[in-house]
């Protein structure tokens, strides 16, 4: 397994297309991390807005209530 692993990645470092590959690979694990630190930042925003939309529901369940 392990040569065969070795023989793949050094015809995929010799020939262009690999270079292709690792680029794509490369700009793909950007595209993650950029996504996964803009979906953490706006978790808050979201819990806030939830907070803030539950409160409300429940304040017009009471004051309808009475």
């Amino acid at each position: 397994m392990h040569k065969l692993l070795s023989k793949l990645l050094s015809r995929v470092w010799r020939e262009e297309d690999g270079q292709d590959l690792i680029e794509y690979t490369l700009l793909m694990t950007f595209i993650v991390i950029a996504t996964a630190a803009v979906i953490g930042s706006g978790q808050n925003v979201l819990i806030g807005i939830w907070g803030t939309s539950n409160s409300t529901v429940a304040q017009a369940a009471t004051t309808a209530g009475s």
